[in-house]
Parts: C-alpha cells; sequence; structure tokens
C-alpha cells in the first residue's frame, strides 16, 4: 500500500494560482484512480478530480476550467494545477489513490484563497 504525501499548498489571493502535488512512497503505474478532494469547514470531504490509469479524467462542475489533473506514472506523482482561484476554494486538499475501492489519503495541504 502506497503512502502519498502532498504538498504546495498555501494562500494565494483571488485569481491567482497554485499546483499541489502528491507524491506517492511506491509505484502508482497499477493503481486505476488518482484523485484529489477538498473539505472545507464545517463541509463534507469532496471530490474535486481524479484521472485514471489511461489518462481520462474527470472534474467537479465547480472547477471545470480552472483546475487540470495530471499523473506521472514514472515519478510517481499526481498534480492538481489550480487556476484562477476563488475564495470557494479554500479547504484542506486531500490525494487519493482509488485501487478497486480500497483508498489511500494523504495527510492534506490547506489551500487558502483570501485577500
Amino acid at each position: 500500500q502506497v503512502q502519498l504525501v502532498e504538498s504546495g499548498g498555501g494562500l494565494v489571493q483571488p485569481g491567482g494560482s497554485l499546483r499541489l502535488s502528491c507524491a506517492a512512497s511506491g509505484s502508482i503505474f497499477s493503481i486505476p484512480t488518482m484523485g484529489w478532494y477538498r473539505q472545507a469547514p464545517g463541509k463534507e470531504r469532496e471530490l474535486v478530480a481524479y484521472i485514471t490509469i489511461g489518462g481520462s479524467t474527470n472534474y467537479a462542475d465547480s472547477v471545470k476550467g480552472r483546475f487540470t489533473i495530471s499523473r506521472d506514472n514514472v515519478k510517481n506523482t499526481v498534480c492538481l494545477q489550480m487556476n484562477s482561484l476563488k475564495p470557494e476554494d479554500t479547504a484542506v486538499y486531500y490525494c487519493s489513490a482509488n485501487r478497486h475501492g480500497i483508498v489511500t489519503w494523504g495527510q492534506g495541504t490547506q489551500v487558502t484563497v483570501s485577500s
């Protein structure tokens, strides 16, 4: 079972950009789905985006056109490029690895969008 470590969070002004990275302790080559979730204070954790082993992607409606997910099966990393950030994007962002229903989570990284 891989361990996941997120990085790249921080404080950014509205309209700004951040790039989150998720480093896996082992190979992600055979993991069917890698994803990013987020959880804002007082809210449930929600899917932001996922990418399959074949490179297919899916995004939450709220981030379509602004966020881009990518995976590198050689470097064992998954990234989330976030552009045109809004205050409502403020949350703890979690990386996930879904292997046939068995989900592994990272510890999360805080993203705060505020002026």
